[in-house]
């Protein structure tokens, strides 16, 4: 029925953002709010109270709600609707039977899953990839999520770590990360990392262009500033930043060599500072890919918003109903 929405939920660490959807993607309605809104530890009760606020719309004009998806970050355990033990983020989320949750609270079918996953299903239910039959996102903010679907299923893995590919070492003796490898593409392309390894580069640089972008303090660097400086020919900043491509390039090739895509969607915080990088990274991605199998894969960068995460929810909630 023209009625009929889904209602899909966004938690980010600093923002949830949930939605109410139509069947062909169009939002006809959106909340948000800081993840805490009332305190350390309140992202659930945030959550609760942004769906009683949209339940609350929903009946106004008049629509029926069909049930609820939610993306939420790390490990999901999708068919028990159970988040992973492991949420730097959003802490108070981790071991919380949170399907069930949301099916109490709100008396309607309800899904969760890793909101890199929920992204994916939204670009390629209701984005410029719709219809594909293989598709792999790649979310490059924070950290590096990945979201993957082959022969129109989603890529969960047995534990909830399908499409974590963020963690997929380039270099075995690389930088460290949280994870506990070395070398993970993630700690060579993540905004905090790309920020990070600028700070320690640029002691004793005092007349380095990207010192000055930030105001003479180190502790001012951002991904964003480093992009910036390279862009205006800061060397301290282009090499980071050819790192940056070189390595996005071979997390890329991994990609395209292992599960040979149709489509390759590069998304999140750092993909608006990417953009102008295209060629470069598709040059490099060249460099390590198998050519024929490059050459079929479909590659763009797509800076996405909050709108984006709140169709994944809505794609979530489809995908798992339409698939019985």
């Amino acid at each position: 029925m023209e009625s009929d929405v889904i209602l899909g939920v966004d938690m980010g660490g600093t923002t949830i953002s949930a939605g109410l959807v139509t069947l062909t993607g169009e939002i006809v309605a959106q909340v948000e709010a800081p993840t805490r809104e009332a305190g350390p530890g309140s992202a659930p009760a945030t959550l609760l109270h942004l769906i009683a606020r949209l339940l609350t719309q929903a009946r106004a004009d008049g629509r029926r709600v069909l049930g609820i998806g939610a993306g939420v970050p790390g490990a999901v355990d999708a068919a028990r609707g159970v988040v992973g033990t492991d949420v730097p983020n959003i802490p108070e989320l981790a071991g919380r039977s949170l399907a069930t949750e949301l099916r109490s609270a709100a008396a309607l079918p309800a899904f969760i899953d890793n909101d890199v996953n929920v992204l994916a299903l939204a670009e390629w239910r209701f984005g410029a990839s719709r219809g594909a039959n293989s598709l792999v996102m790649l979310a490059v903010g924070t950290g590096v999520g990945g979201g993957i679907i082959l022969n129109g299923r989603l890529v969960r893995g047995v534990s909830g770590y399908g499409g974590e590919l963020g963690h997929v070492p380039i270099n075995f003796d690389g930088r460290p990360c949280f994870c506990g490898g070395r070398g993970c593409l993630k700690t060579y392309v993540s905004g905090p990392d790309i920020a990070a390894e600028a700070r320690q580069r640029v002691k004793g640089q005092k007349d380095s262009l990207l010192l000055t972008l930030a105001g003479g303090d180190p502790e001012g660097i951002t991904a964003v500033l480093v992009f910036r400086a390279a862009a205006e020919g800061d060397q301290l900043a282009a090499a980071l930043v050819h790192e940056v491509c070189q390595a996005l390039g071979a997390g890329i090739a991994v990609a395209v060599n292992g599960l040979n895509p149709e489509v390759v969607v590069i998304s999140g915080g750092v993909a608006q500072s990417l953009k102008p990088l295209e060629a470069a990274i598709l040059r490099w991605a060249g460099r390590y890919a198998f050519a024929k199998a490059l050459a079929g894969t479909r590659i763009t960068i797509m800076p996405l918003d909050k709108r984006a995460s709140v169709l994944g929810g809505a794609a979530l909630f489809l995908y798992e109903t339409e698939r019985g």
